[in-house]
This record gives C-alpha cells, structure tokens and sequence, in this order.
C-alpha cells in the first residue's frame, strides 16, 4: 500500500511539474507573439484534450509561427507539418512509395518523416485538402488511423493532436466534414493596439536577446493527455452551467451537436489542469468561445453568453467594446468634414467616451485579476480602445496618438 501511496504523490508532483512547465511555455510564447495570450494557451489546452484546433485568420498574422513555436517545445516528439493544395497526393502526406523496393517489385511505403509517425503536426491551409486525400485525412484526425496504399492492415498514428490553420472557411460539402472534426476554432486578426504595432516595428531592426526556452518532455505530455487531463474532475455546478449555457445558446438558434458538446468536457478538464487545479470550475468554460460557433458572425454572440455567465467583468468589457464600434462608426461618418467640425466632435462626444471606457476597463481589470479571473476579453478591448483613440487623434484632431499621453 505505501508503494502505491507513494508512486501516486509522486505521480502527482509530475503532473504538477508538467502543468507549471506548459504554463510557462505560454507565457514565453504570448510574450513573443502580441496580442496572442488567448491563442497560444487555447492552443496548449486543445493539445492537452486530444484535440484538434484550427487558426483562422488572413496571411500575416503569425498562425504558422506560433504552431510551430509551440509544437517544437516538445522534447523528443515526432513533429510534421504540410501545406496543402489540391493538387497534394496522399502518399506525400502519409509515406511515398519506396522506388528502391518497387524496383525489386515490391509495393512499400516510407512512413517516416509522414503524418503517419507523427505525435504533433501542423496542417497549413487544410481546406485545400485535394479529393483524393480527403478520406485518408478525416481517418486521420478521426481515429488516427491510416490506410495503405497497398491494402492490408491500416496503421494507427501516435498523433495527440493536429494544429491547422486556414486564411479562409470551407466552401465546400468535402471540406466542411473536416471543418467539423476542428473542435477548436481560433480567430485571429491584425494588430489592434497602437503601442503592439509600434513594438512590432521597432523588432525589425532590433536585436533581442535570446529568449528563455522551456521545454516539455513527449513522455510527460502523452502521461498527462492519457492520465492527468481525464483525472481532473468535473462538479456538478460546472454541468448545471454547461447546461445553462446551451439553453441560453439555443435559445439565440445556436446549436452545436452533442458530440461536440462531449468533446468540450475535455477541453474544460485540460484547461483546470493547465491552471493547476483538480477540479474543473466555471471559469473554464471561457475555452468554449472557441468551440461553440460555425461562422465567425457567431463567434461574439457565444462569447457573450459564456462571458455572462462565468465572467461579468468581461461581459461589461464587451458592452463598452460596443460603445467604441459606435465611436469609429461616428468618425467614418464624418469623413472630409472641416477639422472644427471634427474638434467639437472629440470635446462633445468622443473624448467622455473613451476616457469612461478607460477608466472602467482598468476597474474591470483590476476586479477580474484579483478574483483570478481570465483578463483576456478585457485587455483585447483595451487594445481596441487605443486604436480608437488613436484613430481619433490623427484622423479627427491632426495629432500624432504615439506622442500624446493616454488622456483620452
């Protein structure tokens, strides 16, 4: 008995130095990548649950560099990635035929270096997915599973999870079935904070010094998804707000299939455990902003009801976001109008606004860091404020916003 008692604690501290090891591969990768806290632990979380993820957004944005800075923290793993065209044979993704065999008159497949040996992958563009792999690729995120070409028994992958990326959703039948095994979608867009793009700028000539890299051991990710993950466990007031929160989504006519539902559970465990906790809490469900929508027109309206019902600190974020749409909305509006025009606007309208959405959105920050709530929805409307200010200092007044202080 003591030997078991024994080998669960230490089982437990592991589990504990896995969980603070991905923590901190977060915080170096968001710290690399702005504005991209939420997507790179989202990320981890999908990893963590088995899962696969797609990083929807235009060229440009880092989908590609962030998978692979995350995907190439894991110490010992079979990593592959692919860009896809309709044009890729399934051979290329999963093993080309061996000619040094076939010459023999033999019909072989290499499979290493494939998608077929592979414990992490990243799939660039996989809605380009050609016909002639879409079945072998759905196997593939499905059951992990692959058939040879030659026939015979079909080979299981040690894939944990894929990260996918796409500039664009799928238009067609074929390519939706594969949009609908990515349980986790990402949105992602340019930067929108004034002082992000000037940091970004200021990169490209500078030289940082080398970044603080850790690592996670494949061993201790795969003990984690197969033992730690599916541990943690699950209250019934998180299912009595799960249960709410689909209520509440179908009664906006968002409904998303059962499966979908009980692949979440995962996601809600990976995430308690990524914090370091045994037991999921309300929270957690914040992860399902990014399960719970198929077009992104619906993704703020999942992310409303989820944010009020675990996060009314955020959810009053989102309400003030509305606030500074309405501003830029105004001074689009007002486009060629005379600068005292444009003055008089700023003094009588714009400048209470954004100075109130300021101050609150720090109150906001304040209330949710010390109740260990997420800051994320609030500091993505943060940066939203001071693009809106700094729109309204160049466009409306004829300012330079890096050279005036945040008084607006």
């Amino acid at each position: 008995m003591q030997d078991v008692r024994g080998t669960d604690v230490q089982g437990a501290k592991d589990a504990q130095t896995t969980a603070a090891r991905l923590r901190a591969i977060c915080d170096e990768v968001s710290d690399r990548f702005y504005e991209r806290a939420d997507v790179v632990r989202t990320l981890v979380v999908a990893l963590l649950a088995g899962q696969h993820s797609l990083v929807l957004g235009p060229p440009g944005t880092a989908k590609s560099e962030i998978a692979r800075e995350l995907t190439g923290r894991v110490e010992g793993a079979a990593y592959w990635e692919i860009l896809l065209s309709k044009f890729t044979a399934p051979t290329r993704m999963f093993g080309p035929v061996d000619v040094a065999a076939l010459t023999r008159g033999e019909y072989r497949q290499v499979y290493e270096g494939r998608a077929t040996t592979a414990h992490v992958a990243f799939i660039d563009e996989i809605f380009k997915c050609s016909t002639a792999a879409l079945n072998e690729t759905l196997g593939y995120l499905n059951e992990r599973i692959y058939h040879p070409e030659s026939g015979g028994e079909p080979i299981h992958c040690p894939l944990i999870g894929a990260i996918t990326a796409s500039n664009e959703l799928p238009t067609g039948e074929e390519t939706a079935a594969i949009y609908d095994r990515l349980l986790v979608r990402i949105e992602v867009g340019y930067l929108a904070d004034p002082s992000n793009f000037a940091a970004l700028v200021r990169s490209a000539v500078s030289r940082p010094a080398a970044p603080v890299r850790t690592t996670v051991e494949l061993a201790a990710l795969q003990e984690a998804v197969s033992r730690s993950v599916p541990a943690v466990a699950l209250p019934d007031a998180v299912v009595d707000a799960v249960c709410s929160l689909r209520a509440a989504l179908r009664r906006k006519e968002l409904v998303a299939s059962d499966r979908r539902w009980r692949q979440a559970v995962g996601l809600l465990q990976a995430s308690a455990y990524l914090d370091g906790r045994p037991a999921v809490a309300e929270t957690d469900l914040t992860v399902l902003t990014h399960v719970l929508w198929d077009s992104p027109a619906q993704r703020p309206t999942v992310e409303r009801e989820v944010l009020h019902l675990v996060n009314p600190d955020a959810k009053e974020a989102l309400d003030l976001a509305d606030t500074l749409d309405e501003l830029e909305t105004q001074l689009d509006a007002m486009a060629g109008q005379s600068r005292e025009a444009l003055s008089d606007w700023v003094i009588k309208k714009a400048h209470n606004k954004l100075a109130t959405a300021g101050r609150r959105l720090e109150e906001l920050r304040a209330e949710a860091a010390g109740a260990g709530r997420s800051t994320a929805a609030i500091d993505r409307v943060t940066g939203r404020r001071r693009a809106v200010r700094a729109r309204v200092l160049t466009e409306a007044l004829g300012m330079d916003a890096s050279m005036v202080q945040d008084q607006l």
